[in-house]
């Protein structure tokens, strides 16, 4: 197992095309001219995975408001997100990355600590690439909960319950 190589601001990100929870394809090309926050997530379903695509669902309006979008990615098929987004009430664009190609090339996918042992697997990320498919920001081994928040202050957005000056 070795460390993957992770995305610093400035390169280029990766380009992906992966199916959303409806079927569609959804490419990041689609959001040239626009922020996106690709954020990583183990599992939908599982307690902390739910509490951040909450969170980003939560913000969702402000942030768009402020020019991003978001879209999260995990390894889940594009049924198990489509209960995903129904029982949460998630309005986040939702993508499958089954094989965890678009993970690996973010570097988002590989060795981690869980619970004091080594293990591979999805490494809790957000990448925030700009409006020319350029990596802003890159954060690796994030937590789930506060993140949300820790990110918008990260980016010096304004918060949800305050009005833009």
């Amino acid at each position: 197992m070795s460390q993957p190589d992770r995305l610093s601001p400035g390169d280029t990100a990766p380009e992906f095309s992966l199916v959303d929870d409806t079927g569609a394809d959804v490419a990041l090309s689609d959001f040239l001219g626009k922020k996106v926050v690709v954020y990583f997530y183990p599992a939908a379903m599982t307690p902390g995975c739910t509490k951040q695509a909450c969170d980003f669902t939560d913000s969702l309006d402000s942030l768009r408001a402020q020019g991003y979008e978001v879209v999260g990615i995990s390894p889940d098929k594009p049924a198990k997100l489509a209960k995903f987004r129904e029982r949460d009430h998630l309005t986040i664009t939702l993508l499958s990355d089954p094989d965890k190609q678009v993970m690996r090339d973010y570097g988002a996918f590989g060795e981690k600590k869980l619970y004091g042992k080594t293990v591979e697997g999805v490494i809790r990320s957000t990448i925030v690439v700009d409006e020319d498919g350029k990596v802003f920001l890159a954060q690796y081994n994030v937590k789930a909960t506060g993140h949300v928040a820790k990110l918008r202050k990260d980016l010096k957005l304004n918060n949800a319950d305050e009005e833009p000056r």
